[in-house]
């Protein structure tokens, strides 16, 4: 790869930076309707896809709602000094910002693949998250193929890409894991 096109900063470091959580109201003119946003940290999401085991899976509304879930359960004093101001009054998230948590899920895939690259053998299992409706990511390393070799490898069935629609785990629905 050209020099010029690498990143400066390594995907570990990305996901390893220290940044505070933060909590918004969420915008409607976005869609993402009524209500409060957590904003977690890269660590939060990796730490989420460390849980779910060997052939389960898990989708984005999952990992998003267990967030809002964690950060709920833990102590007020311990929630206001993790955040940063909010301007909300509750100080409670009622799901976590699907933005924010598809760019950390990306983040945790690279960073997946580069520590595989440096011979780790412990790595996040990234592969075993898919959309809400099943189908493999394109942005993660190596796109759908390479997630379909992954999940292949578990034990999963795939339905075959369709026009532009990537793969879809056949029955994905059972297999979800329980967060």
């Amino acid at each position: 790869m050209n020099d010029r096109f690498r990143p400066k900063t390594s995907w570990r470091a990305k996901l390893d930076k220290d940044q505070p959580r933060k909590l918004v109201p969420a915008s409607t003119g976005f869609g993402f309707g009524p209500g409060i946003l957590l904003i977690p940290r890269p660590s939060d999401v990796d730490a989420v896809i460390r849980k779910v085991r060997r052939g389960k899976l898990v989708t984005i509304q999952q990992i998003r709602a267990r967030l809002a879930a964690d950060f709920n359960s833990l102590p007020i004093a311990e929630r206001n000094a993790a955040l940063t101001k909010a301007g909300v009054a509750d100080r409670r998230a009622d799901s976590a910002c699907p933005l924010c948590t598809g760019i950390f899920l990306r983040i945790a895939a690279e960073a997946a693949e580069e520590d595989r690259r440096a011979g780790k053998t412990r790595i996040t299992p990234y592969w075993r998250v898919v959309r809400d409706d099943g189908s493999l990511h394109e942005k993660f390393p190596g796109g759908p193929r390479a997630q379909a070799d992954h999940l292949r490898a578990e034990g999963h069935r795939l339905e075959p890409a369709r026009g532009k629609k990537p793969p879809k785990v056949r029955d994905f629905d059972r297999k979800l894991a329980k967060l």
